[in-house]
């Protein structure tokens, strides 16, 4: 293979949504909102070389309501307590592998930005935020009109989560 690096500069727009909730209130209805993956629900009783992407899809679909599942998180706070921080704050990786593969079929590389990344923090003045990178921002990126398309359609999942919380949506992702 011949030496080759290929850079894509790219606007990515990071939404910080005010929430007028508790820190912790807010970490509890997303967390609901947005349930952790089991691969158990997948494999429990089967082989995953006997399991079919129909039967994927069709569990993810009723493990992620809101069209989310979670698949990592970090309190990243109880580090920087150590370091003197007194505010919260937890990042997650959020996303649905249904969805991802509808891009990775096109481009493997869509996985730099699936699953998304979270983070609910405090500010230094008590407020609370619930930030995250816009989903169609992140994957026009690749170029590629399939993969931008649900990138756009991931904006949407992302507004029906944030009424879902019960905080604003903001105007861009409902184009």
């Amino acid at each position: 293979m011949t030496d080759q690096t290929r850079v894509v500069t790219h606007q990515v727009r990071r939404l910080e949504v005010a929430a007028d909730l508790p820190f912790e209130e807010l970490r509890a209805r997303y967390e609901q909102a947005v349930p952790a993956f089991d691969p158990g629900h997948y494999f429990g009783g089967l082989a995953p070389d006997r399991i079919d992407w129909a039967t994927i899809s069709r569990i993810t679909e009723k493990q992620a309501p809101h069209g989310f599942l979670l698949y990592w998180r970090n309190e990243a706070d109880q580090m920087m307590r150590v370091a003197g921080h007194d505010r919260r704050c937890t990042t997650y990786l959020m996303g649905n592998h249904v969805v991802a593969e509808r891009m990775y079929r096109h481009d493997p590389g869509i996985l730099l930005y699936a699953p998304l990344r979270v983070t609910l923090y405090e500010d230094h003045d008590g407020g609370v935020w619930f930030a995250v990178d816009q989903p169609s921002t992140r994957f026009s990126s690749f170029g590629d009109p399939e993969i931008a398309a649900v990138g756009v359609e991931l904006d949407g999942k992302l507004a029906d989560l944030f009424s879902t919380l019960g905080i604003a949506v903001p105007d861009e992702l409902t184009h």
